[in-house]
């Protein structure tokens, strides 16, 4: 890892090439030049160069850079495991549309199974839906991510899946919960979204 310090514009852009190379590899590309990158994810290729830099002297003149190397470089940087197993826990209508998109496999892991309070309920899912009263029972080895999509127990379930292993949560859930100093929690909240969107676009055009 390059010992410069990272500008936090450029740290964001790194999981957009990781994905794009990820893709690119499973394309059956295994060389591209900054040029052609710059086309594929809309970003200037001076500017990837730029953020490439800082990694390190990543790719040669009249060659560009080996695809390859670039994702070992960048999953390294961003701490990012192709296999991340992740668990969705609460499988209704939210759930069930996450678990027929389950395309991540780009950049981190999968969802590999699910928990509801009804599995039976769950039908055609791409994944093992299992009880909540299965979670200490069927959670995966090594599991360290879930997404909740739940609006009952909540507390008490963060609570288990913390006890079980659990160190990040991608939360869809209404209810307010907390976790303890290491575990963290990414609140996705589509209401509060649109309303930044409307008084944003309400001050442009005041």
């Amino acid at each position: 890892m390059s010992e410069k310090k990272v500008p936090k514009a450029t740290l964001q852009r790194y999981p957009v090439y990781l994905k794009a190379l990820r893709k690119l590899h499973a394309d059956g590309i295994n060389r591209i030049m900054s040029r052609e990158l710059a086309d594929y994810v809309s970003i200037e290729s001076t500017t990837i160069r730029r953020d490439f830099s800082f990694l390190g002297n990543l790719g040669k003149q009249g060659y560009g850079y080996n695809v390859e190397d670039l994702i070992s470089i960048f999953s390294n940087q961003l701490g990012v495991n192709f296999d991340e197993k992740i668990i969705l826990v609460g499988a209704g209508n939210l759930g069930k549309a996450l678990l027929n998109y389950n395309h991540w496999n780009h950049i981190v892991g999968e969802i590999v199974c699910a928990f509801d309070l009804y599995p039976e309920n769950v039908k055609k899912a791409s994944v093992p839906v299992y009880g909540m009263d299965e979670i200490v029972e069927k959670m995966p080895e090594g599991c360290r991510i879930a997404i909740l999509c739940i609006s009952q127990d909540v507390q008490k379930t963060v609570d288990l899946l913390v006890a079980h292993g659990i160190h990040g949560f991608v939360s869809f859930a209404m209810e307010h919960f907390s976790v303890p100093s290491g575990v963290y929690v990414r609140h996705v909240d589509v209401v509060s979204s649109i309303q930044e969107l409307v008084f944003e676009t309400n001050a442009m055009n005041n």
